[in-house]
């Protein structure tokens, strides 16, 4: 009889099982998938691909690409995610801040795009399949708001030229806010006057949702609840429809009222690998080597910022819908998806948080949806592109002035300065200097937080008190950084007084200690003994007392609590004295 628990066969086949289903989540749902959740998620799909084109043909102007890779970046990660995928809500696809990083380093060129996304979903898998995720801890709560809040004020005030239907204004940010009110004389009324409308109805159907009532409520008001969440969760699609056909309507008699998106090529992309160099329009040649040098810090920026997106999304729905996902595995899906994406001329992808948001709330209830959004995006592809002609700039503008509106939350700077005030040195940092270069942003932030945990090192809080002889208690581990510090602490209150004092050294907190602090304490403990005072250690914790014991540091002294520190400092005054 076959005995799963001891047997070393079976063992095996449960352990290689396990292992398949931690590198596939896919076989941990797929097996209990039925009629319900199918329903549910076509639904979601549904909901979610009408809100994916629209914002898809958004965020690839902000890209500066042509509004079709927006939709090529928009299919794939529907398929890949299904598989790879730890969480159920989240949908991989562009987004605001991934096509402003992506024209900050490729300046709107798609074949270098195409290029970045693979070396993105290179770098991301590597760093999935070598269990890097923690790397992602280094960048700061206050360096992401920063970031996002300078994000969505360049894409926001990017889009006002498109709202004015005004041409040839630079796209650096501080000479687009110049030329945008220079410019202002030469506003197209069709294009004001159409995008402010698309703005205010946006605004209109997005507050109604958030005003809408709870389900505790008769048949009928929940029909018409219903009725106003579809409409107002769909209102992207709507109004670009809207806008679309108006602007149809005054070409087909012949006025060119709005500035449309124009020509767009037709069908679905082809699949072939990424192009590893490129022709500038002078017909030279550049190089592999010399396009990647060109995305300088960039190749390492957009993939941390995709990682760091996706997995903030994943992590957030994750806990409202009381289940955990994987983050290295999000690492692989999202860095699988942008290879695979790459070879449909698809820019670098994460998750979108606003479709994510749309796909929990219709009740999602597997990866299983991303498919059916992915077959809308290939559906409008295959079937929609030469509507796409008629679609007005300035209503793109509006979806993608509404969509990134939410991400300017200056409030947690009032928080900020409430709970800890050196936080805002990251996050003012990290916000001015991303009107410069986005990349630069998160660079200095990530360097100002940087700092300031090593200054946090360096300078480890000591608490003085008076019992007779000094008792400092350190709140932390010590490391290189601090040894100075302590040193300095040390002599300036204990030894150089007059007369020199003893010192209690309470090291209950301390749960780390290296060589550089080891042949510190060495020579305070000589400077001790010289000045005829002693320097004593209490509540050392076991695996700090072994390294220090190790070390066989000569007078070194310890005991279990203050108090006996306290009673052999006065024993030891006492035979001085006899």
């Amino acid at each position: 009889m076959e005995q799963p628990l001891l047997g070393g066969a079976p063992a095996r086949r449960c352990c290689s099982s396990g292992t398949l289903k931690a590198w596939l989540p896919i076989l941990s749902w797929l097996p209990r998938y039925n009629l319900k959740w199918l329903q549910m998620d076509v639904l979601a799909g549904v909901t979610v691909g009408l809100t994916t084109v629209p914002q898809a043909l958004a965020y690839a102007e902000v890209a500066g690409l042509p509004v079709q890779y927006g939709l090529y970046s928009a299919f794939m990660g529907g398929f890949i995610y299904t598989v790879l995928g730890t969480s159920k809500d989240v949908t991989l696809g562009p987004t605001a801040i991934m096509s402003l990083l992506c024209y900050s380093v490729v300046g709107g060129e798609p074949c270098r795009a195409v290029l970045l996304t693979l070396l993105c979903g290179l770098i991301q898998a590597t760093m999935a399949l070598l269990r890097l995720g923690f790397l992602l801890d280094f960048i700061s709560y206050p360096v992401i708001k920063g970031f996002t809040c300078a994000a969505a004020v360049t894409i926001g005030f990017g889009q006002v030229k498109n709202i004015l239907g005004i041409h040839g204004v630079p796209q650096q940010f501080f000479l687009e806010v110049y030329y945008t009110f220079y410019r202002i004389p030469e506003a197209r009324v069709g294009d004001v006057v159409l995008g402010l409308l698309c703005l205010a109805v946006l605004i209109m159907l997005t507050f109604m949702k958030m005003s809408l009532t709870s389900e505790d409520a008769p048949a009928c008001q929940r029909v018409a609840r219903n009725i106003v969440w579809g409409v107002a969760t769909m209102r992207n699609a709507l109004v670009v429809t809207a806008a679309s056909l108006v602007a149809f309507s005054w070409e087909a008699y012949g006025h060119h009222v709005f500035t449309i998106t124009g020509q767009t090529a037709k069908g679905l992309p082809p699949f072939r690998p990424p192009p590893t160099s490129d022709i500038t329009p002078n017909g030279t040649v550049v190089s592999f080597r010399e396009i990647v040098e060109g995305f300088g810090g960039g190749l390492a920026v957009i993939p941390f910022m995709g990682l760091l997106e996706s997995i903030a999304i994943a992590k957030a729905f994750g806990d409202q819908n009381d289940y955990r996902i994987n983050a290295n595995q999000e690492l692989l899906a999202i860095g699988v998806t942008n290879i695979m994406g790459s070879f449909v001329s698809a820019y670098p992808v994460t998750g979108s948080f606003g479709r994510t948001a749309v796909n929990s709330q219709t009740g999602v209830c597997s990866q299983a949806g991303g498919i059916i959004t992915s077959v809308i995006v290939l559906l409008s592809l295959a079937f929609l592109m030469p509507a796409f002609f008629y679609i007005p700039k300035a209503s793109l503008a509006a979806v993608i002035i509404c969509a990134v509106a939410p991400m300017v939350d200056f409030r947690v700077v009032v928080k900020m300065w409430r709970i800890h005030k050196l936080d805002l040195l990251p996050f003012f940092v990290t916000f001015l200097m991303s009107f410069w270069q986005v990349q630069y942003g998160i660079m200095g932030g990530v360097a100002m937080s940087g700092v300031l945990l090593l200054y946090n090192m360096a300078r480890p809080r000591i608490k003085v008190s008076e019992r007779g002889v000094l008792v400092m208690e350190l709140d932390s581990s010590l490391s290189f950084p601090a040894t100075e510090y302590l040193s300095h602490r040390l002599h300036t209150q204990a030894l150089q007084v007059s007369p020199p004092r003893s010192v209690v050294l309470d090291c209950h907190h301390v749960s780390h200690i290296d060589y550089t602090v080891i042949s510190e304490l060495r020579d305070l403990l000589r400077q001790f003994k010289l000045r005829e005072v002693n320097l004593i250690f209490s509540r050392v914790q076991p695996s700090v007392l072994k390294v220090l014991q190790a070390a066989d540091l000569e007078g070194f002294r310890h005991s279990d609590s203050v108090e006996a520190a306290l009673q052999m400092e006065a024993a030891s005054h006492y035979l001085s004295v006899a």
